[in-house]
């Protein structure tokens, strides 16, 4: 059997994802002949019919299922090898772009990378701060490198590492509530003014999380800026618990978790792009990141503890 080429596979499998000659050429930026040529080719090499041409569309036969099964795996490595080469000819960064995400703990996110960027001096970091679904906005507009923030972890573009979990509890000043915290029901909160943070993304769909329907709402631009309003009396709303730990251990706000506000917890990771190559500088903060990472979630553990021990007995 005559060897088949590597350009061979990759028109066989852009035709079968494109469903067509014509789409495929398209993506791969050849003409229709050329990658009509070569599939013809790579099966008159394999002895093998693996498409089926006489439908209206282009089917995979039975053998061209089973070939183009094992085919991925074979590309999938190719473009791994791809990408590892590009970083490699990247030579070390001038800078990084991060971006950290509302839900994560300043002085411990800041700390993990004051220790990396203070070791590469030649690296400027460039840090920014976004809500809701700015960080994922940025990172895959490709203004990010790295992201600090909640993710959708069955999200194949995204490669993250986990590093800590924020208990998101619903909260109220002492006073704000003209009823008993033990008859808290989402329609006696819909009229009080539920305090929300605003998105920064720019052009993606807006995400909404603990908004209640129907809810009067007080828009604010970051998590300070909601827990002032909060502790003025002046809305009520979700808080990361690192943030207001303080306050429901002196009293100074009150959860109303329970069964119609049950909060929920938000696990924080750091997360980068697959498809994307990673220079050396990059690849170093990501083995240093895993390497801090089971420190960083076993501290978190502990102080997460106190506080839900503080939020049950106000």
């Amino acid at each position: 059997m005559e060897r088949f080429t590597l350009h061979e596979l990759q028109c066989f499998d852009a035709v079968v994802r494109a469903g067509s000659f014509q789409a495929a050429a398209a993506t791969l930026h050849r003409t229709h002949p050329a990658v009509f040529a070569s599939i013809s080719k790579l099966e008159r090499k394999l002895g093998l019919q693996l498409l089926d041409r006489s439908g209206y569309r282009i089917a995979l036969t039975q053998a061209g299922r089973s070939f183009h099964a094992r085919a991925q795996s074979l590309l999938r490595d190719m473009e791994g090898l791809h990408v590892h080469a590009t970083q490699l000819s990247m030579g070390e960064e001038s800078e990084l772009r991060i971006v950290v995400g509302d839900l994560c703990p300043l002085p411990v996110t800041l700390g993990l990378l004051r220790e990396f960027f203070n070791a590469h001096p030649g690296t400027q970091l460039n840090l920014f701060f976004e809500a809701i679904s700015g960080p994922w906005e940025r990172l895959f507009d490709g203004d990010a490198d790295l992201i600090l923030h909640h993710i959708d972890k069955s999200d194949h573009r995204l490669e993250f590492v986990d590093l800590l979990r924020v208990q998101l509890i619903p909260v109220v000043a002492p006073g704000f509530l003209p009823f008993p915290v033990s008859s808290v029901t989402s329609a006696k909160m819909r009229d009080l003014g539920q305090c929300v943070i605003r998105d920064t993304a720019r052009h993606s769909p807006p995400r909404n999380y603990f908004v209640l329907e129907g809810a009067r709402q007080l828009t604010v631009a970051d998590q300070l800026m909601k827990k002032e309003v909060i502790l003025q009396g002046m809305g009520w709303g979700h808080m990361p618990d690192f943030l207001v730990r303080q306050e429901l251990r002196a009293g100074r706000l009150i959860s109303i978790g329970g069964r119609h506000f049950p909060g929920n917890v938000a696990p924080i990771v750091a997360a980068r792009r697959r498809d994307m190559p990673h220079g050396p500088i990059a690849e170093r903060l990501w083995r240093y990141i895993e390497m801090q990472a089971p420190a960083l979630r076993a501290g978190a553990k502990q102080t997460s503890a106190v506080t839900r021990r503080n939020s049950s007995a106000t």
